[in-house]
Formats: C-alpha cells, structure tokens, sequence
C-alpha cells in the first residue's frame, strides 16, 4: 500500500457496501463466517472485524452475540425541515432534527484567533488571515451524526472575551442569538445548497461510505448594512437525510408593497455573499 492510500479496513468495508447495495445478502441473511470472509478478501480477521463493524455502526449490518453478523434493515430516510422563522430555540441548524421521534445532542469546540482562508474570507468581505472564530458544531440523532458545521465569524478585537460554544451557558448552538446578545443585529440569512461526494473525513465523521452523497449549505447571516458576521458550511448525509425548506407566503399587502418599491438591489432582492455572481430577481411565492 502507498503512504496515501486508505487502511485496509476501509477499502473492506467500502467493497462490502457495494455489495449490500447490490443486494447479493437480502436484508436479514446472515453473511458467511469472519474467517471465510477474510480469506475472500486477503486479509486477516482482525481487518475484517474492524470493516464489518465500521458497517455496523452505519447500519448495514448488525451483530448477534453468539450468532454471527447479518444484513440489517435499512434505516429510514429522515425530512431535516428548515424553516423562518426558525421553530427550535437551537435555530435553523439544531430545530431540523429536534422531532420528537428522534433524540437529539450536540457537542462543540472553538479555536479562538483562527486565520481566515481564502474563501472564508470572500464570504465574509475580509481580508485572507484576518483572525477569526471557528467552531465546529456535530449534531446528533439518536447516537448518529446526522449533521455537523464549521463557523467562522470575524474575531472580536484583541482583548475582548469570546467565550467558547463547549462554555456557553445556552445549549441551543444557534449562532443568530449569540450575535444579538453582543449587539449585532442580523435581519438575513442567505443559504446556498451544494451537492457533493464525502472525502474521508467528512465519512468517517458522518458514518458513511467515501464518496457517498451529501449536501454542503454555504450560510451566511447578515445584518441590516449588508455586513456578513457569521458564515458555516453545514454538511448533511444524503443516505439519511433529506432537506426541507419551508417559506412563508407573502400576503397581499407585503406582496403589492415589494411590487410598488421594486428590487432593493441591482438584480433582485437577494444578498450577495462577497465574490459572488448577481443573482436573478428573488421568488414571490
């Protein structure tokens, strides 16, 4: 094996869901012997026990003491609703899977004075390196990682207190109210949908398959100056989860009165992350 490439296990693992996905165990089969299996595949038993319990942990299998490993039934895919206004007291990010059918944690850690990179950078209208906060958010249902966020948010100047998100007293998350207890006034949150493949981090992180499908939401909140204060990537496994985005719909007078005023900017009423293209006129539902 090369230096980069990925422990035998995984390698395992990812051909064993392959072939779950093919259906060549029916759901509820038991899978030959560890031994068997292992002499299949060239390695040895310890490699795939640990292949055949990565898989566990994601749901495809599930292990019977005294009897062996067997296909499990998949697990159903869950509606993740974002709403405005936000309906949970955690915020657009937390609320999506606080359903009373699903427990719900989380868990976070800060780094204070972190460098911006690049495109953080652009999002937010500062300079490359500027010191920011970053947090990074995991959110869980029932045990599993059902979506996690990086923050980045402009540093407070130097001197200022910031307290880590893992000491806050609140155990909501939600960045908007955070913000507004220091002042900032945010009035808008522009969410940008991505489709992409998991890399080896974001699988093992997620508990699925390199390459798996998930969906990457570029947030940015702003407030009433166009100024960007806060921006995340938040990450959500496709295999589990669907997203939702529920709108209000504009009543007469709301709608007739945007009608009379126009576009509030060039191109549509939408704000823009810096660096991006001009955006089409907004939809009036």
């Amino acid at each position: 094996m090369g230096h980069d490439d990925p422990p035998r296990h995984q390698v395992v693992a990812d051909d064993l869901r392959r072939r779950l996905a093919r259906g060549e165990w029916p759901v509820g089969a038991k899978l030959p012997s560890r031994a068997r299996m292992a002499e299949e595949y060239g390695v040895n038993p310890n490699v795939m026990q640990k292949a055949q319990e990565r898989l566990i942990i994601e749901g495809f299998l599930e292990g019977r003491a005294g009897s062996g490993t067997y296909v499990a039934r998949p697990r159903e895919r869950h509606r993740m609703t974002r709403s405005r206004p936000w309906k949970s007291p955690g915020g657009p990010f937390a609320g999506g899977t606080a359903e009373p059918d699903h427990i719900g944690a989380w868990r976070a850690r800060t780094q204070i004075r972190t460098p911006a990179p690049d495109h953080i950078a652009r999002r937010l209208g500062i300079e490359p390196g500027q010191p920011c906060v970053r947090t990074s958010y995991e959110f869980l249902a029932d045990a599993l990682t059902s979506q996690y966020c990086i923050s980045w948010e402009p540093a407070a100047p130097a001197g200022a207190p910031t307290v880590p998100a893992q000491r806050r007293p609140d155990t909501s998350g939600a960045v908007a109210g955070r913000l507004r207890s220091k002042g900032i006034d945010i009035v808008t949150t522009v969410e940008v949908p991505r489709p992409a493949r998991a890399t080896r981090e974001q699988a093992d992180l997620l508990g699925i398959g390199l390459g798996d499908l998930i969906l990457v939401i570029e947030r940015t909140y702003y407030t009433g100056d166009d100024r960007a204060v806060e921006t995340s990537d938040i990450v959500v496994p496709d295999v589990r989860w669907e997203v939702a985005y529920e709108l209000a719909v504009a009543g007469p007078e709301s709608a007739r009165s945007w009608a009379a005023e126009g576009p509030a900017r060039p191109g549509g009423g939408a704000r823009r992350t810096p660096g991006d293209p001009d955006r089409g006129p907004r939809d009036t539902l």
